[in-house]
């Protein structure tokens, strides 16, 4: 006998009164949490129920029968469809009041631990136009909206945009981007022009064929640019046709490079970058400090509230000049070089050993002397002998990618007893995990978000701990 298909009711008028984790904003029915996209707080909307789980739904917007006062009107013209910048409806200082809940809450219900008063949010003086790289992918067809299906519309001539939210071979063709500054929307729309103009593949997820497969754009404060293209096959003379477009087309592009990516995923931490023209870097610079990014060096995507990051985590750590500093997940070294000033040593550690190369670079050219920087697993290269060897800290600086630390490294950092711990975290729901491991052997004494990342409902968050 087939299984009796749960009925999705359609709700008349459901006022959505919160915003939850992941920036989904929510409404109740019947006892029942109803979580609804592109909805705010005071809005009243007929939902069509999509999913029914055992307690909660989720839903769609059928009508709007009363707008919240509190809504903003979105500036982008792919919001809805693309599934960045999806908080464009709300007013900025409501994001932050937000982004501020969300810390609290995730601290406290899964952290379970004593919070001190959480310091005023930091926002971003930049709302738009703030990042410094985006990577864009091509797709040989392109997603289209339902009024472009009502009209009958082509999906052929491929896309370069971004991915449709859940699809992972399904790309929305980009006309105008507002999160990165010129040239980068000129340099997206002419390569997309250019290669259909000659004929050019757009890659073709699920049979994995086709020519052209991802450009990675990098801007700097300094006015340099970095363009990579990734493709697909490896065709010299049609990569060196867009390559040289590019480079007569776009004379401010200071650094032109190529990857040949025939894997069938998209990373490229583990292939070449070749360099077409200009320097295989960009610089970055920040409180007179300058900063070396190569094609696979890790630097927060938004240089101005970077400053603002990394000044918190340095009057957080409390230097005085003669601590050893250890700053695990260090990237190019941006925070282990903004510190080495206030410290007797800095000890960095990343995974990715070009980033290190970077970091070393980074120290050389500000002639800073008391850094070391190590390439490895974080759990293999933190060690007990590694901290025999290097010295015991007196300070660690955490700033680790969004799953958080492994439980081999909060095992030698309690072994290891700083006297501070700096946690960095771009999750605040790992970081509240990762703080409730440490929580036996250390307090916390101050807790600072930072809004990194506006019209989204991401959010940076500094804890400092204090050994007990």
């Amino acid at each position: 006998m087939a299984r009796k298909r749960k009925i999705r009711p359609l709700i008349e008028a459901l006022e959505i009164t919160d915003i939850a984790a992941e920036g989904k904003a929510l409404g109740r029915y019947d006892d029942m949490v109803v979580f609804v996209p592109m909805t705010v707080p005071g809005d009243v909307v007929k939902v069509q129920v999509s999913k029914l789980h055992r307690r909660f739904m989720e839903g769609y917007v059928v009508e709007y029968i009363k707008k919240s006062p509190r809504r903003a009107e979105p500036f982008c013209r792919h919001y809805g469809v693309c599934g960045g910048c999806k908080w464009q409806n709300l007013p900025y200082e409501e994001q932050l009041r937000f982004k501020q809940k969300q810390v609290s809450d995730q601290l406290s219900r899964i952290g379970k631990v004593e919070l001190p008063e959480i310091n005023p949010i930091i926002g971003s003086e930049k709302t738009s136009f703030y990042r410094n790289k985006l990577e864009f992918t091509f797709c040989n067809r392109r997603w289209l909206t339902y009024e472009e299906m009502n009209s009958g519309a082509d999906a052929t001539g491929g896309a370069l945009g971004f991915h449709i939210t859940g699809m992972f071979d399904k790309i929305l063709d980009i006309e105008e981007c507002h999160l990165q500054p010129d040239p980068s929307n000129a340099i997206r729309t002419e390569t997309a022009r250019f290669a259909r103009e000659r004929g050019m593949s757009f890659y073709d997820m699920r049979a994995n064929t086709g020519l052209l497969r991802n450009i990675v754009i990098r801007t700097a404060s300094t006015g340099e640019t970095m363009v990579i293209v990734i493709f697909a096959e490896d065709a010299p003379q049609a990569r060196t046709e867009l390559l040289t477009h590019l480079r007569e087309r776009f004379p401010e592009i200071t650094s032109l490079m190529y990857i040949v990516n025939p894997k069938l995923n998209d990373s490229y931490t583990d292939l070449d970058a070749v360099l077409f023209s200009g320097k295989d870097h960009i610089i970055e610079k920040m409180e007179g400090l300058s900063f070396r990014i190569g094609p696979k060096s890790f630097y927060q995507t938004n240089s101005a509230q970077a400053y603002e990051l990394y000044k918190a985590v340095r009057d957080m750590a409390g230097l005085d000049g003669g601590e050893t500093v250890y700053d695990l997940y260090t990237g190019t070294g941006t925070i282990a070089n903004f510190v080495a000033s206030r410290a007797a040593k800095v000890i960095g550690i990343e995974y990715v050993p070009e980033a290190i190369e970077d970091a070393r670079i980074n120290s050389q050219i500000n002639g800073i002397d008391n850094t070391e920087f190590f390439a490895g697993d974080m759990k293999d290269v933190l060690n007990d002998d590694f901290i025999e060897r290097h010295g015991r800290p007196d300070v660690i600086i955490l700033d680790p990618p969004r799953a958080g630390i492994h439980e081999d490294v909060a095992a030698t950092i309690l072994r290891a007893a700083p006297d501070r711990i700096v946690y960095v975290s771009c999750n605040p729901a790992t970081q509240a995990r990762d703080i409730a491991i440490l929580d036996h052997n250390y307090r916390i004494e101050s807790i600072q978000p930072v809004d990194m990342f506006p019209h989204t409902h991401h959010v940076e968050n500094i804890v400092l701990m204090k050994r007990r």
